[in-house]
């Protein structure tokens, strides 16, 4: 059993018959009245996004889990097949586990949290970041700099991600995989 002053990004954690990570969360201590901590859960086995709030003290019931480094092979409809670094097994895992699988490029490494009870996969964290070629976006237009403009660029993976005007096609960037965003154009 773990506290409320034990929860962090990434905890997962048995509530409501369900096993769920905890994707955010705010530690509130108001003027008047008891702290609280307001949470953000991701159910690891539907995908579902909740808002919680837990009072000061609360006694949660922790899942005991292992990580392991896992190399994406490939994708098949809505399953996605890896294989783990160290002993080479694969696995499948289902699109709903994946944060971004728009942005997984065939031979990333990944991490993957499993349950140490019963070896079931719950998560996959992708790196922070990911560099990706950008394989078609309209010309930007001169001038039309004003202000940060962007424009809709489709990269290698075929996810879509907004950039700046001076990105072409055959560019390298760097994308952030949490809100999917672009971050830096990679000079070669």
């Amino acid at each position: 059993m773990a506290s409320t002053s034990d929860i962090r990004n990434g905890l997962c954690i048995k509530y409501n018959h369900d096993i769920y990570k905890i994707i955010e969360f705010l530690h509130v201590k108001p003027g008047k009245g008891p702290a609280f901590v307001r949470t953000k859960l991701k159910s690891v086995t539907t995908g579902k996004v909740i808002d919680n709030t837990f009072s000061a003290g609360h006694k949660i019931e922790d899942v005991r889990v292992e990580t392991h480094k896992f190399q994406y092979l490939y994708a098949e409809g809505d399953t996605f097949h890896f294989m783990n670094t160290e002993d080479y097994n694969q696995i499948t895992l289902e699109k709903s586990v994946l944060d971004a699988p728009g942005l997984l490029k065939e031979g990333e490494v990944v991490t993957v949290i499993i349950n140490s009870e019963d070896q079931m996969p719950l998560s996959v964290e992708m790196p922070a970041s990911v560099i990706l070629e950008v394989t078609a976006t309209e010309p930007g237009v001169k001038g039309n700099t004003a202000t940060n403009a962007t424009k809709p660029a489709t990269v290698e993976t075929g996810a879509e991600v907004m950039v700046p005007l001076f990105i072409n096609e055959g560019d390298k960037i760097k994308v952030e995989t949490e809100k999917g965003t672009y971050k830096e154009r990679i000079k070669e």
